[in-house]
C-alpha cells in the first residue's frame, strides 16, 4: 500500500506523485512507457471518455491494421470507420484520419516535438498535445484531462466554477506551477494514474493516495463537491424504429449522411415514428417481427431505438431502394460484408447476435 502522506518533509506535489507511480503506478498497459508519438496519440484519443478495458483491444487492433501514421492517412475513410466501429463518439475516428493526413502532407510523417504545433493538428486538444510532448518529447507541459482535474481540483481545493473560462484558465496556471523541472514523463504518467486507480470519482482510495496529507477536500471531507462544473447540458430524447430487412440472408444497410449522429457509419434504416412505419411497409411483401427496444445513450441524448426485423420473401425479387422507399443510400450486405464496415455500436451488437 502507498503511503498516506508525502515522502518526506518539504516535498513537492509533483516529487510525490513521481516516487508513487514509481512503486504503485500502472505497468501493464501497453502505451504506457511508449515514446513513439503515433501510439501515444493513439491512446489519448482512444481513452478520450471511453474506459480502459473496451480500449485495450481495440487499441491492439487498431495498430495491427494501421501500424503507423502513413498507414493511417493511406486507408479510406471507410476502413477507418470500420476499425472504429463499436467504440463510440465517430467524430474522433474522423479527426484521427484527417490528423494523420496532415502530419504525413504536412509534416513529412514526423508529429511535431512541441504542444503548442500539436494542438494546431485537427482532433488534438491542448492535453492530448501536452500528453505528447510529455511522454514523447521531454516537454515540460501540463495536462488536464477529466481525471487530472478531479485530481488537482480536490488536492488544491480549487473550488472555481470550470463552467467558467476563467477558472478553466486560473486551473491550467496552476497545473503548469505545479510541474516539476525534471521527470516530466513519470509525473505525467503518476497523474493519469492516480486519477484512473485512486482518486476516483465516486469512491475516492484516500488511504492510498500520497497527496492525502496535502488535499484540500480530504481534509474538508468534501471529495465530491470537487471539481466544480454547474453547467449542465439539458439532455434531450429521441425515438425511432430501426428497420431491419433481410432478405435471402442479406440486410439491407443505409450509409448515414456526412454529418450529425453516426456521421458516414452504415446503419440500419431509422424511421421516425409508427405512422411513418405503416406508411413504409403497407405495401411490403413478408412479416415484420419487433424485437426488444434498445437504449442508447449519446453526449446529448437518450435514445430508445426499437428493432423491427422484416424477412422479405425469399421467393420474391431482391427490392431496391425505390421499392423499399427509404431516404437513405444503401445496398444489400452478406453479414460477413456488413460487420466488416464501420457500424454504430447498437446496431453492430445487434447483427453479431444475428450472425452468432
Amino acid at each position: 500500500m502507498a503511503p498516506t502522506g508525502p515522502g518526506a518533509p518539504g516535498t513537492s506535489l509533483a516529487s510525490d506523485v513521481q516516487r508513487w507511480q514509481r512503486r504503485h503506478g500502472r505497468r501493464d498497459l501497453p502505451w504506457i512507457g511508449e515514446r513513439d508519438p503515433y501510439r501515444v496519440w493513439l491512446s489519448e484519443v482512444m481513452l478520450q471518455q471511453t474506459q480502459v478495458a473496451t480500449v485495450l483491444d481495440y487499441y491492439r487492433r487498431f495498430l495491427a491494421r494501421f501500424p503507423d501514421v502513413h498507414a493511417l492517412a493511406a486507408a479510406p475513410p471507410a476502413d477507418v470507420l470500420a476499425a472504429w466501429s463499436g467504440l463510440g463518439y465517430y467524430s474522433r475516428a474522423r479527426h484521427l484520419h484527417r490528423c494523420a493526413q496532415q502530419v504525413v502532407a504536412e509534416h513529412g510523417g514526423r508529429f511535431p516535438s512541441d504542444s503548442a504545433a500539436l494542438a494546431r493538428l485537427p482532433g488534438i486538444g491542448r492535453s492530448t498535445a501536452a500528453a505528447i510532448a510529455a511522454f514523447c518529447f521531454g516537454e515540460r507541459a501540463a495536462i488536464l484531462d477529466g481525471n487530472v482535474k478531479r485530481v488537482l481540483t480536490r488536492v488544491l481545493g480549487f473550488a472555481a466554477d470550470l463552467a467558467s473560462a476563467a477558472a478553466e484558465r486560473e486551473l491550467w496556471q496552476r497545473a503548469e506551477a505545479l510541474l516539476p523541472a525534471r521527470g516530466i514523463e513519470r509525473y505525467t504518467q503518476g497523474l493519469m494514474d492516480l486519477g484512473a486507480t485512486v482518486c476516483l470519482a465516486r469512491q475516492p482510495l484516500c488511504e492510498r493516495c500520497p497527496l492525502a496529507a496535502r488535499c484540500v477536500a480530504r481534509a474538508e471531507q468534501r471529495m465530491h463537491a470537487y471539481p466544480v462544473k454547474t453547467r449542465r447540458l439539458k439532455r434531450g430524447a429521441r425515438d425511432n424504429v430501426m428497420v431491419w430487412i433481410e432478405h435471402r440472408g442479406r440486410w439491407w444497410l443505409e450509409r448515414r449522411p456526412e454529418s450529425g449522429v453516426w456521421a458516414g457509419l452504415w446503419c440500419l434504416p431509422l424511421v421516425d415514428d409508427g405512422t411513418a412505419l405503416e406508411r413504409l411497409v403497407r405495401r411490403w411483401p413478408g412479416v415484420g417481427r419487433p424485437l426488444p427496444e434498445v437504449q442508447h445513450a449519446l453526449t446529448h441524448f437518450d435514445w430508445t431505438l426499437r428493432p423491427l426485423h422484416w424477412r422479405w420473401p425469399a421467393r420474391a425479387k431482391a427490392p431496391g431502394a425505390d421499392e423499399l422507399v427509404l431516404p437513405g443510400e444503401g445496398r444489400w450486405f452478406t453479414p460477413a460484408q456488413a460487420l466488416a464496415e464501420g457500424l454504430p455500436a447498437p446496431v453492430r451488437r445487434l447483427l453479431e447476435r444475428a450472425g452468432r
